[in-house]
């Protein structure tokens, strides 16, 4: 397995159609690949708006199968480009039970799997209740022969547990996809997601998408970026503007920080049951 791989990330403000979103999606695979990017992912709900601004049926129309026409397109791109992709979607599992989902693609076009998301808001601008359920695979890692990445998409990030739960699966990057605004927690976006990335131990790529949709619920700030091990910044995008970030990340850092800090060395998970018990 190559120690050095190149990690990037996108993101987009909505173009106002379904198709324009996939098309320019599209477009940025094949750009990311030709410039060596070999592990991407978008922002969560990536080809539409952030609908559970409110709460409407119609938005139902925009799920399909983990398996179904988006799923297969960036599968076909990702072989030919030769490149990982982290596909955020709005599935359907069966007619009218719907996840907020993200599937992994490997560079073969093999999809290796999907993460459901687990936590799930409800609140006023943020009705996700009424559009998903609460994921139900727990926190898989999908092993490539670039590295074992694990997903955690958009509010999940509030919570160490699962956080914890990726690394001990054996995640060496975990990515973020988000749908997140200006206000209460936008403080956190840059604090957290280093912190989990420093008490796992490994890399965290964070995306959020950009602009003011038709809701005026807030402005998505974008300000992705990519972290190291060490909570060290690598790579961070505008927080106004389309744009893909990338960088090299060398997966050695992984064990010279884990043997510095022995956070799972330490552990003493015989002491924790409070966390399961209420």
């Amino acid at each position: 397995m190559p120690r050095k791989v190149v990690v990037g990330a996108y993101q987009a403000k909505w173009e106002g159609t379904k198709d324009k979103m996939i098309d320019k999606h599209v477009e940025i695979v094949k750009d990311a690949a030709k410039k060596g990017v070999q592990i991407l992912c978008f922002q969560e709900l990536f080809y539409g708006p952030y609908f559970p601004a409110e709460q409407n049926k119609k938005w139902y129309s925009l799920a399909e199968k983990a398996d179904g026409p988006i799923v297969q397109r960036f599968a076909e791109l990702a072989k030919n480009n030769k490149i990982i992709l982290i596909v955020p979607i709005y599935e359907e599992e069966i007619t009218g039970v719907y996840y907020n989902t993200a599937v992994v693609i490997d560079r073969n076009g093999q999809v290796l799997g999907k993460y459901r998301k687990n936590h799930i808001p409800h609140l006023e601008g943020f009705w996700e209740k009424f559009y998903f359920k609460p994921g139900n695979l727990g926190y898989p890692v999908f092993k490539t022969d670039l590295g074992n990445i694990g997903v955690y998409i958009c509010y999940d990030r509030h919570f160490p547990e699962g956080a914890r739960i990726l690394g001990l699966n054996g995640a060496d990057i975990v990515f973020n996809p988000s749908a997140t605004v200006e206000g209460l927690s936008a403080y956190l976006w840059k604090l957290e997601q280093p912190a989990h990335a420093v008490a796992n131990g490994y890399f965290i790529a964070a995306i959020n998408r950009v602009g003011e949709e038709e809701w005026k619920t807030g402005k998505f700030y974008g300000s992705s970026y990519i972290c190291s091990p060490k909570g060290k910044f690598l790579a961070e995008a505008a927080a106004n503007k389309d744009e893909l970030i990338y960088t090299e990340i060398d997966l050695d850092e992984i064990r010279e920080v884990r043997n510095t800090w022995q956070f799972y060395r330490d552990r003493r998970p015989e002491t924790y049951s409070r966390l399961t018990d209420i």
